[in-house]
């Protein structure tokens, strides 16, 4: 039998290419899952942060793969605007996601030692959501000036349009997951979900059409 034919460069980044949008269809998804009422009366407190603790781990991988091995060009003064706006936006995101693994780890520690406590659960936190954001708004910037990037389809506008509504719609629950001093509720308990499933929904459909836009490998 004869041994496999190594890949060659391009098929290796279009390989790479491929898991990073799995990774970030795949931590959309128990996103959704996660928020879905039917979903968490059924998992309990612990069982749906443990959701969120994992898709935040998924997002975490198809970041990592986005920075470091799609073959994003590190920042220097010879690069263009365009690339150094995607490079940012994908730092900026893998930050955020790293943000959201603290945040979900939290809320699962918190659920295990005290259910009752918990209430809603997970929400996208603060920092994280604003992480995400910042990431949205340069993806579209590098998208302005896609044909001059180190890959022209790295970015599209259906992409990044899509991943900025996610994160703005993130943004909106996290602000609605407040908790009010005076009640010692969320702010709003339905935007905190809307918020949540919303943003997972746009980031599942961004990922999904990713894959589509960079092909199969062989």
């Amino acid at each position: 039998m004869s041994a496999r034919r190594p890949l060659d460069p391009t098929a290796r980044r279009i390989r790479r290419l491929r898991r990073e949008s799995w990774g970030f269809a795949v931590g959309s998804a128990l996103f959704f899952i996660g928020v879905v009422p039917a979903y968490a009366a059924w998992a309990g407190p612990v069982g749906a942060n443990a959701t969120f603790f994992a898709g935040s781990i998924f997002f975490t991988t198809a970041g990592l793969i986005q920075l470091l091995l799609s073959g994003r060009r590190t920042p220097d003064a010879r690069m263009n605007p365009a690339d150094r706006a995607d490079w940012w936006a994908a730092a900026i995101q893998f930050a955020g996601t790293l943000l959201f693994n603290v945040s979900t780890a939290a809320a699962l520690i918190a659920a295990i030692t005290d259910p009752s406590y918990v209430g809603a659960g997970w929400r996208p936190d603060a920092w994280g959501s604003a992480a995400f954001l910042v990431s949205s708004v340069l993806a579209v910037v590098a998208t302005k000036d896609r044909g001059t990037l180190w890959d022209r389809d790295a970015r599209t506008w259906h992409g990044t349009g899509l991943n900025l509504l996610g994160s703005i719609a993130f943004g909106v629950s996290a602000v609605a997951a407040f908790v009010v001093p005076s009640t010692g509720e969320l702010l709003s308990p339905l935007w905190a979900d809307l918020g949540t499933g919303i943003g997972a929904l746009c980031f599942f459909a961004a990922a999904l059409l990713a894959r589509r836009t960079i092909g199969d490998a062989d």
